[in-house]
């Protein structure tokens, strides 16, 4: 096999230690193997590089082990042209006697051959502005996880607020909760504190809000008021934070909220998962490979079969997915029609996922060409479609039926 790489090291990385091979051809057909292991403290990976450098080093390469590999890999990438991070799941070793050291020579050598490609590693602003995005939304699953234990509360009470109100968490339900808190146990009394739209509901409210309030429901109550309202401030500081390290990115945030579905939370969440940065993308198919919302592929023998969708970065995916179910609950609209006819087909799980795709091609697109976005209407595919070919299906399902078609044009 063809080698790409003379002088390659690979890293089997570890929370307190890391192996290292390096192999060096050096014209020769077997190269010359070196190996050590070193500590992954500040003092350990300076020595590590301070080994690499001796033996002069061209090529880095190492696993993506959990976090582990961040404290090595953001030293060496300053210090070396080429440190690549490679996925685990394409280079794994063949099977047999299993060391960190032959991990370690495995992985130098399949990196030396072109074996393997690097993955991608954004510079450090948009590294730190996906730590803030994602503890962010760790932040804003909690708050939706104490607004669910707020309502097992509320239902192991006997109080059916969520019955009536069409969400458990609105200030109306935040009054009668702090009320129940301070002691108010009227009926009567807890609904009238009933806001907006709310008032209109005060009657079922009032037999909704008869239950059995505890003093243990109130001491309850008043921890998960208090860890909303910490996650409420800390989700508002992050949200700060991220705001002043995107005005770089002021420009592709405007252009991506026009698509329906994209809130200004998205488009921040795919700033920092990207780079905002499509050039590492050759199309917009590689993009929505890599965001894990394109079709796998599986073939053997000549036959394809259904394999899903191929995994890719988790956390643009989940966002993708929230934007698709926002755009499909929106009105006419291209994204909401793509929705319904693929849920006709094929359910709402794979209409969903071809909506997200749909959205991260239009913003590869959108970043390139710097196009707002261009809805093509709720009739798009139905125009799209050959009216003749379509008449014939029809015809079909009607004979099939039991029916005598005779298709005639309209002039």
């Amino acid at each position: 096999m063809r080698r790409i790489h003379d002088r390659v090291a690979g890293l089997d990385v570890h929370r307190d230690s890391v192996t290292a091979c390096v192999q060096v051809y050096a014209g020769r057909r077997d190269p010359e193997i070196d190996k050590f292991r070193f500590s992954t403290t500040a003092a350990g990976v300076r020595e590590l590089a301070d080994w690499l450098a001796e033996r002069e080093v061209t090529l880095v390469v190492m696993e993506a082990t959990g976090v582990y590999w961040k404290p090595v890999f953001y030293v060496l990438e300053d210090l070396f042209d080429q440190v690549w991070l490679v996925n685990a799941g394409h280079v794994k070793n063949v099977p047999g006697r299993k060391t960190d050291l032959s991990d370690a020579e495995w992985l130098a050598d399949v990196a030396a051959h072109g074996m393997v490609r690097p993955s991608l590693v954004p510079p450090p602003p948009i590294r730190a502005l996906r730590e803030l995005t994602r503890y962010r939304k760790t932040q804003i699953t909690a708050r939706g996880v104490e607004i669910q234990r707020l309502e097992k509360l509320l239902q192991d009470a006997g109080i059916k607020l969520s019955s009536v109100a069409s969400k458990v968490w609105s200030r109306s339900a935040r009054a009668m909760v702090e009320a129940l808190i301070a002691g108010e146990r009227s009926p009567a009394t807890l609904a009238d504190l009933a806001k907006g739209k709310m008032r209109d509901k005060i009657p079922a409210l009032v037999e909704a809000l008869d239950g059995r309030w505890q003093p243990h429901h109130s001491a309850v109550a008043r921890h998960i008021l208090a860890h909303i309202d910490f996650l409420d401030a800390a989700i508002a500081s992050l949200g700060e934070e991220i705001t002043e390290r995107l005005r770089p990115y002021e420009a592709a945030v405007t252009v991506w909220c026009t698509i329906p579905g994209v809130s200004q939370t998205t488009a921040e969440v795919i700033v920092a998962e990207t780079g905002a940065d499509m050039s590492r993308f050759p199309t917009a198919g590689h993009l929505a490979s890599w965001a894990g919302v394109a079709p796998a592929n599986h073939e053997s023998a000549g036959k394809r079969r259904p394999a899903g969708t191929r995994q890719g970065a988790r956390w643009l995916r989940a966002t993708l997915i929230e934007a698709a179910k926002a755009a499909a609950r929106t009105k006419d609209t291209y994204l909401a029609a793509r929705y319904r006819h693929i849920t006709r087909r094929r359910g709402p799980n794979k209409a969903t996922v071809a909506v997200a795709h749909s959205i991260i091609v239009a913003v590869w697109h959108m970043l390139n060409t710097g196009q707002t976005y261009q809805d093509l209407g709720p009739g798009f595919i139905e125009r799209r479609n050959d009216p003749e070919r379509e008449a014939q299906r029809h015809a079909r399902r009607l004979a099939e039926l039991g029916y005598r078609v005779n298709l005639q044009p309209v002039a």
